[in-house]
């Protein structure tokens, strides 16, 4: 199989040279200029942040993004998809009221905020995949909409996926909301109860109030329990878990097909960015941002989204984790920082499954700007 071209540039400047300047050049090489055409819709899917997140991509970045797709003539909107958890970003309201708040104001961005499954997450569109999971996926309406998919990812460490990236971003944050629950359907989460100190943070997190503490433990309803597997992320003791060998690469094998029907009719319509800043061990889903686990390294760019993402894991593996972070384990170069994290996950194979389906590849040719 022929390498996919990833493109990458670090985050030295100069007076004469920028961040802004290597960021236009970075997409003009990597080729998002012939996937924008003139009068084109275009969608940038982001992640706005939870609030009380810090690590999400600086708005000022975004606006670059947005400015030069005006320059080809583009229409530029942000997106993002409704949450299953509770949260602030659980409908469109106080989603768009946390993007604001996180930075990304129209006076900032130069570009409107549009949630792209509706007011509540039920409007969405039914695409036919026929993959081994799904035959019909469903996506919010307003990316199918838009004729140009730009997907921009802030990469870092998770508690289900080993890493998020471009994968994750389009597969599970492009879902309407049935589309996560769908994806979600088989995760059974399991109680540790010698750990469980009931502190009520998992019950307050639960949108389906399948959780209760009662003689100061919790405790699960699986009836009520959709398996959105917020719990597992929120809870500050590590007592809530999943069943690693069965649920986790079903999960991965959703969001990849998932990813799959995002970009089935966007084929030289849709151009992916990773940032590779502020590598944080959680996704910007949490209520905070931890302490980075390796140095910030630069921003990479692709139209292969699985390339994308082996390139961006492979370069944060590279690196030295950083003292006083969570990492403990696989602090080395060239270790693997995201197994270090949460050793019972194979990150590696949402990447196989991917290339397995026809997404892209994991090999790749890195060319430095």
């Amino acid at each position: 199989m022929t390498p996919s071209k990833v493109f990458f540039s670090d985050l030295r400047a100069t007076a004469n040279r920028n961040m802004f300047a290597k960021l236009k050049q970075l997409l003009h090489q990597a080729g998002m200029d012939k996937a924008v055409s003139p009068r084109n819709l275009v969608a940038i899917k982001l992640h706005f942040g939870e609030e009380g997140t810090t690590g999400f991509i600086r708005p000022i970045f975004i606006r670059r993004i947005v400015d030069r797709i005006k320059e080809l003539g583009g229409f530029p909107f942000l997106t993002d998809t409704n949450t299953l958890y509770r949260g602030s970003r659980s409908h469109s309201v106080s989603h768009i009221v946390t993007a604001i708040e996180n930075g990304f104001a129209y006076s900032v961005v130069n570009a409107p905020i549009i949630i792209a499954d509706g007011l509540r997450g039920s409007s969405s569109v039914k695409v036919r995949i026929d993959q081994e999971m799904f035959e019909l996926v469903e996506i919010g309406k307003e990316i199918i909409d838009a004729n140009v998919l730009i997907g921009v990812a802030h990469f870092k460490g998770h508690g289900l996926t080993g890493f998020a990236g471009t994968i994750k971003n389009i597969g599970m944050g492009c879902a309407s909301r049935h589309g996560k629950l769908e994806q979600h359907s088989d995760l059974s989460p399991k109680m540790n109860k010698k750990r469980c100190t009931g502190c009520g943070e998992c019950a307050a997190s639960c949108a389906q109030e399948a959780i209760s503490v009662k003689e100061e433990k919790a405790g699960i309803d699986p009836k009520k329990c959709i398996g959105c597997g917020e719990c597992i992320i929120i809870c500050p003791k590590s007592a809530i878990g999943v069943r690693w060998s069965r649920d986790i690469p079903i999960i991965q094998k959703k969001m990849v097909e998932y990813a799959f029907g995002v970009l089935k009719e966007k084929e030289g319509r849709a151009f992916f960015i990773n940032f590779l800043t502020q590598i944080s061990p959680l996704c910007d889903c949490n209520r905070y941002t931890d302490a980075s686990i390796v140095p910030d390294i630069g921003m990479v760019a692709s139209t292969d989204p699985v390339a994308i993402d082996q390139a961006s894991a492979d370069m944060v593996n590279q690196q030295a984790g950083l003292h006083g972070s969570c990492l403990k384990v696989n602090t080395m170069p060239g270790e693997d920082k995201f197994r270090g994290l949460y050793p019972e996950i194979d990150w590696g194979f949402q990447l196989d499954y991917a290339q397995k389906i026809g997404l892209g590849t994991r090999s790749y040719e890195l060319i430095e700007i």
